[in-house]
This record gives C-alpha cells, sequence and structure tokens, in this order.
C-alpha cells in the first residue's frame, strides 16, 4: 500500500512558494517528508517494533503514541485502549476519532476494524516539527501538528481520521492501486467513509451534512472551508496561498496530470460528486443505502485497476442486488453516474466525456485453422463481462499463461487493448474453463 496523506502536493507546493516564511518552510519540509515516504512506501515504520497481530473482542483496540517532534515511529505510548484521557488535545482526538471510525465499521456494516478482524489501531501524534500533514502508512495513522498560520492540528478534524483509516479498508479489500482512475477512487472511497463517520458520530442525514473534507483544518485567515467538497467539487478553497481547488465534478472536466499519482487527489471529486447525489437523492442517513452499496462493491468482486466505469457499473449492480433492479436506490445510482458524465443516462456505458476501452478479441487454430474476432468497447459489456476481461489484462500472470507452448491444432485465444499496450496471443490450455467461458460469450456477442 502506497504512503496516503490527506493535504495533496499541489496545495504544499504552493504554500512552499508563498511569501509566509513558516507555513512556506512547512510545506517545503512536508514535502520532502512524504515524498520520502512515498520512495518507502511505509514510511519509517520499518523500524518500529509494535504488535500489530491479535484481534479485537467487542471493541476497538487502539494504541496513540507521541512522536514528540521526531520523524520515527511509532513513538511513546500516551494512551491504550480503555486507558484514561491525556489532556493532550491532539491525542485525545486521535484516540477518540479511532473509535468513532471503528464503531462505523462494526455498528453499520459488521466489519470489526479495518481487516474485518479486529486489527489494532495505532495512531502517532505531534509527528515531526510543524508537520502539515497526516497519513496511512499501511500500518498506522500518522498525524502532524500544522503550522499554526495555515493549517491547525490534523487530530480535529474527525472526517480526515475516518479518511486516513479507510485507506487501511480498501488496503485489505478492493486494494485500489493508487495511481490514475484507481488512485482516484481509492481517495473517493476514503473520502466517502471519511465524511460518513463525521455524518454517522454526530446523526446528521444527507441534506444536513455539510459533505467537507477537512473543514476543521484550515485557519480562519485562509479564503476557503476546506480542503475538499464532496458536495461541490471545486469550490473548497481559493487563497492565493493555497491556491484554488482543482477538483472536477464532470468527466468533461477531467483531469490529465503525472502529478499526485494521476490526479489522485483532485479527479476523486467526480465520483465524490455521485456518491453526494445518491445521497441527497435518496434522503435519510447516507451510511445506510448510499453507504451499504459501496460497502457491498468495495468488498465485493472488484479488481485493483478498477477505472471509473467499472466501479460505476458495480454500484449499479450492488444497488440493483441488494434493493431491487426498478428501485429507487438503484434508479439514484444510475442517475448519480449519468449527472456527472461517467455513464449513459441507461447505466449501460460511457457518458461523452467519458474514456473508453477498445478490445479486439480473436480465436484461432483448431484443425480447420478458421478464425473469428470481434471488436468493442469494454464499456459496452455487461458490467461482469467486462470486469472479468479487465482483470484478466491486468493479472500478473498473463505473461506466463501467454508463453505457455500451444500444441498443434489447438486454439488461442487473441487479446489487443491499445490502452494498456497489450496485445497477446494465449492458448487455450492456459487458460481456465471460467476465462474460456468469458471469452467465448463475448465473441459471440457479434452473433
Amino acid at each position: 500500500m502506497s504512503h496516503c496523506s490527506i493535504v495533496p502536493p499541489h496545495m504544499l507546493r504552493a504554500l512552499s512558494r508563498s511569501d509566509l516564511t513558516v507555513p512556506a518552510r512547512c510545506a517545503e519540509r512536508t514535502l520532502l517528508l512524504d515524498d520520502e515516504a512515498r520512495h518507502a512506501r511505509i514510511g519509517r515504520i520499518a523500524r518500529a517494533s509494535f504488535a500489530i497481530a491479535g484481534g479485537a473482542g467487542d471493541g476497538p483496540d487502539r494504541t496513540v503514541h507521541d512522536a514528540q517532534g521526531a520523524e520515527v515511529l511509532p513513538g511513546t505510548v500516551v494512551r491504550s485502549e480503555g486507558g484514561d484521557a491525556t489532556g493532550d488535545a491532539a491525542a485525545d482526538e486521535a484516540y477518540d476519532g479511532l473509535g468513532h471510525t471503528w464503531r462505523l465499521w462494526s455498528e453499520e456494516y459488521g466489519r470489526d476494524s479495518l481487516d474485518g478482524a479486529g486489527l489494532p489501531l495505532v495512531a502517532t501524534v505531534h509527528y515531526g516539527r510543524e508537520y502539515v500533514n497526516a497519513f496511512w502508512n499501511g500500518t498506522q495513522m500518522v498525524f502532524g501538528d500544522g503550522d499554526g498560520e495555515i493549517f491547525t492540528r490534523f487530530t480535529a478534524s474527525l472526517d480526515v481520521i475516518g479518511h486516513e483509516l479507510a485507506h487501511g479498508v480498501t488496503e485489505h479489500t478492493s486494494g485500489l492501486t493508487y495511481q490514475g482512475q484507481p488512485g482516484a477512487l481509492n481517495e473517493h472511497v476514503s473520502d466517502v467513509f471519511g465524511t460518513l463517520v463525521k455524518q454517522h458520530h454526530l446523526q446528521q442525514d444527507a441534506q444536513t451534512a455539510d459533505w467537507l473534507i477537512g473543514a476543521e483544518l484550515l485557519m480562519p485567515s485562509v479564503q476557503g472551508e476546506a480542503l475538499r467538497s464532496m458536495k461541490a467539487p471545486g469550490t473548497a478553497y481559493d487563497d492565493p496561498r493555497l491556491g484554488t481547488d482543482p477538483q472536477p465534478a464532470h468527466m468533461r472536466d477531467y483531469v490529465e496530470t503525472s502529478d499526485d499519482n494521476g490526479g489522485v487527489h483532485i479527479n476523486s471529486g467526480i465520483p465524490n460528486k455521485a456518491f453526494h447525489l445518491v445521497a441527497t437523492t435518496l434522503g435519510g442517513p447516507a451510511w445506510e443505502a448510499p453507504g451499504l452499496v459501496w460497502f457491498d462493491v468495495i468488498t465485493g468482486e472488484i479488481g485493483a485497476d478498477c477505472d471509473f466505469v467499472t466501479f460505476a457499473g458495480l454500484t449499479v449492480t450492488a444497488a440493483r442486488a441488494r434493493y431491487g433492479q426498478e428501485s429507487a436506490e438503484a434508479e439514484a445510482v444510475s442517475a448519480a453516474w449519468s449527472e456527472v458524465g461517467v455513464m449513459a443516462a441507461a447505466g449501460g456505458g460511457p457518458d461523452e466525456g467519458a474514456p473508453t476501452t477498445a478490445l479486439r478479441l480473436s480465436r484461432s487454430g483448431g484443425v480447420a485453422g478458421m478464425t473469428r474476432s470481434r471488436e468493442v468497447r469494454l464499456e459496452e459489456l455487461p458490467e461482469g463481462d467486462a470486469h472479468g476481461i479487465r482483470r484478466l489484462l491486468a493479472a500478473p500472470d498473463l505473461p506466463a499463461m501467454v508463453e505457455q507452448p500451444a500444441r498443434p491444432d489447438t486454439f488461442s485465444y487473441g487479446l489487443r487493448e491499445d490502452a494498456e499496450g497489450v496485445d497477446v496471443q494465449i492458448p487455450e490450455s492456459a487458460l481456465s474453463s471460467e476465462t474460456r467461458e468469458l471469452l467465448e460469450r463475448v465473441l459471440r456477442g457479434q452473433d
């Protein structure tokens, strides 16, 4: 799992170029630390020595550490499960936030901690000197204290705590790759369940919730209300020192960039808006029907390389499976993805402006040497078949399948998908019966 932080690099870079001495210095230092952690994948946690095995019983198993301004994790234990409040706001906020997050997943989705098996929840506060970020590093939560001018302490925002811990759930479920559209979905899932943690704790319904991520982090001098707005992506802040919120709310404004792992904190605005639309259309608590549909997707048959169109299709399928083919829930999900330009109005394909994936599939060989072929957009296939093809194209053992020798007079399947640079011939004998049936279904689609 990659290093996942709440403040995106474009905000920190803008701040590092500002004329504010302390915030600029803190932002530059934070960028350096975050870059080191991303390259190390799990930061400096390899030097730490705390247990991550074990299981909670009927509640969370929390431990809060204090780094005391150092950059080595996890630090000194200051509060363990069931212990008294410390009087340190950061430590106690982290402890409470871990508990509120555990309760959402347990009470509403029947999940015991991040891994579903009672994984202990570990956090470190007071990380670094004026560190202006919070992150999940694959093992634990880490919080900085902010710079006191732009950012306050990062434990102050409950949805930020819920957001970062949701990265741990993703790590133990879908494992969405932290790059491009899968990475944006990774961030989206964390924004969804981060805000649901706050809404659940405050007992807010979809209409009264603020749908802001990190509203409590910004100091009063900042011209903005939060890091991100799920209700209105692109409007969270417009500050001369932080820049302007770059999040799009529609696929026509999708940002192509190599920055930020392909814009994972930017393009997440599109699915964020879709979820907000579902929740406000249905009304009531967003952690109920909308949250349950999204939970079904991330804990179901979803690939690590899932893109927006595939994810949208999976949510429609999940809503129909849980609530019925013609249910209000399924209609709301389909309509939301249409409104943000990911799917057509009927929920069966991409809308104008959405990226498409063209596939050429062929079957050749046999005694007669005949060849059948079909060219199709994956977005035109049933959701399950499209998902199966994507998983095959991204399978780590695909090269080994291709290299298996073909026996004389036997069939082979050709797959060409230009976007990912795939152009292979796979002997039929290298494929499972389920995969052969999938490829045959797709081929028969032209008949």
